[in-house]
């Protein structure tokens, strides 16, 4: 088991339309957190003035940022200063008291364990908390945890837009925070920066407390995106890792069963348009169709298989000194 270590910790709340919660998340916030940083994400409602003016918490500095950069740019403005300020785990925590600050213990746990390099929420581990969650949240969630699973790598991980994650500076000091998506997507392109970093990234099991706020999050409207997005990323962590980084069975897999899946759906189709003109097929014709088809289908389970099993597993930041 290694070592549990102590370090300073910092959290960092991106604010934007939170006026009426911010106190309340600051006040949920216990002892071991040395400092909070509010990002005032050029919010319309003076989040950061109103702390400013009621928040008695000595550990509060405020930030701002004079346009509304997103979600993802105002987290970033948090993280670089906690670098700057050297402190050695950054909490990341959302403003509208969807989630209990009181947990933070249990969120950082495996990172000052030696265990993990990035740990997050997941609101989809017990069935209690999904009878809380709205269920076009539950729906759109579940479609992003899919198409995040493929992207990042991380198999194990679920509710990938969760906004409450923690992060040991190391890891956090070597990504390249300037390409990190500064929107929605924020959490979702971490989880694949992690991933190229070969970073341990685990889920903490957590309660969400939803009242009557509307999220600023349509799936509706982003799935879309996202869904390019998770797109995008899969086959640049596919290229990296499976071709510029190292050679291996994975690397053949995936080439020769997208090939021969393609080729046998093509034979197929086209001896099946062939039969609508009357023509007959033969029981060798279908065979030559088939079997590519199911090779090809074996071969991607199998890229799938070995993608599952080359998670990291060991902590980046037992590895890397920390300068």
């Amino acid at each position: 088991m290694p070592k549990r270590m102590q370090g300073k910790l910092a959290v960092v709340i991106p604010c934007f339309k939170v006026k009426t919660t911010i106190l309340e998340v600051i006040k949920s916030i216990g002892p071991e957190v040395s400092k909070i940083y509010i990002v005032d994400d050029a919010c319309p409602d003076g989040t950061g003035a109103h702390v400013k003016k009621y928040a008695r918490d000595k550990r509060v500095t405020i930030l701002t940022n004079e346009k509304n950069l997103g979600v993802g740019g105002a987290v970033l403005l948090g993280y670089k200063q906690a670098i700057e300020d050297k402190y050695e785990i950054v909490i990341k925590l959302d403003g509208d008291a969807q989630m209990d600050g009181r947990d933070i213990p249990r969120l950082i746990r495996p990172i000052q364990e030696g265990l993990a390099d990035y740990v997050k929420g997941n609101r989809f581990d017990t069935l209690e908390s999904l009878e809380q969650m709205p269920r076009v949240r539950i729906f759109g969630n579940a479609a992003l945890s899919f198409l995040s699973k493929f992207s990042s790598g991380y198999w194990n991980i679920t509710d990938p837009t969760n906004g409450f994650t923690a992060i040991h500076r190391s890891v956090l000091k070597d990504l390249p925070l300037g390409k990190v998506n500064k929107g929605y997507f924020f959490e979702s392109d971490m989880l694949f920066r992690l991933s190229v970093m070969k970073a341990v990234v685990q889920d903490m099991p957590m309660h969400s407390r939803y009242g009557d706020e509307k999220s600023n999050l349509k799936i509706r409207r982003v799935l879309p995106y996202f869904l390019r997005r998770h797109f995008v990323n899969f086959h640049k962590r596919v290229f990296y890792t499976y071709y510029l980084r190292e050679i291996n069975i994975a690397s053949l897999e995936l080439p020769i069963g997208l090939v021969s899946l393609l080729s046998g759906l093509v034979y197929g189709f086209d001896k099946l348009m062939e039969s609508f003109d009357g023509q007959v097929t033969t029981s060798g014709e279908v065979m030559l169709g088939a079997v590519p088809i199911i090779l090809g289908i074996q071969l991607l389970l199998a890229f799938i298989s070995y993608d599952i099993t080359n998670m990291p597993k060991i902590a980046r930041q037992s590895q890397v000194a920390d300068a």
